[in-house]
């Protein structure tokens, strides 16, 4: 199983009658990270009068939300989210930065300029398909552990962290449709194991 997503952050522009959009695309993990690049973004650009934004969290992209920032209803943070859609990408925030140029656009002239640089930082960031996984923590004697990082080694599974101590302790990410079988050599080995 897996889910498409961006393979790097990206940037856009887009102006309209002395108005600039500037777009900008960012992987997040959570809401946590939405809230710090946003407060990022308003910090990086004072004179802004918006940062409209959307995101989509989750391999099948069930958390999302959109932000107009004080512009009319569903004027920038709707079409900045259909974009995403569009682009059938998740773990995701695209962020609008607005610079006010003197004359108003109306509504529809906003919807157009929100989508085009969302759009716009969307292609120039490329998507990339990733593996559905889920991480272990995993507790061991040193015994134990040559035993568990050859098996690591032989189904190219990602360390995340590893902690050698009184135990061993480590964090390990497991793709998805390997799960079962991980979890059956957990048991047969006798390791100390729980999904994060």
């Amino acid at each position: 199983m897996s889910f498409l997503t961006i393979k790097q952050s990206g940037s856009g522009l887009y102006k309209e009658k002395g108005s600039k959009f500037l777009g900008y695309t960012f992987l997040v993990k959570d809401e946590q990270d939405v809230k710090t690049l946003v407060d990022g973004l308003r910090k990086e650009h004072p004179g802004a009068c918006h940062v409209c934004y959307a995101f989509k969290l989750g391999p099948e992209g069930k958390i999302y939300r959109a932000s107009d920032d004080g512009e009319p209803n569903n004027s920038a943070g709707q079409p900045i989210l259909g974009q995403i859609n569009a682009f059938g990408v998740t773990e995701i925030l695209v962020a609008v930065v607005r610079y006010y140029g003197g004359t108003k656009l109306g509504v529809s002239g906003l919807i157009q300029a929100y989508r085009t640089a969302a759009k716009e930082a969307l292609a120039n960031s490329g998507t990339l398909e990733q593996e559905i996984t889920t991480s272990y923590e995993v507790h061991c004697t040193y015994e134990q552990m040559p035993i568990l990082l050859k098996e690591v080694k032989r189904r190219k599974l990602h360390l995340l962290r590893q902690v050698l101590d009184l135990r061993c302790d480590f964090v390990i990410e497991v793709v998805q449709a390997s799960v079962s079988d991980w979890e059956d050599f957990m048991r047969e080995n006798d390791f100390d194991f729980e999904k994060k």
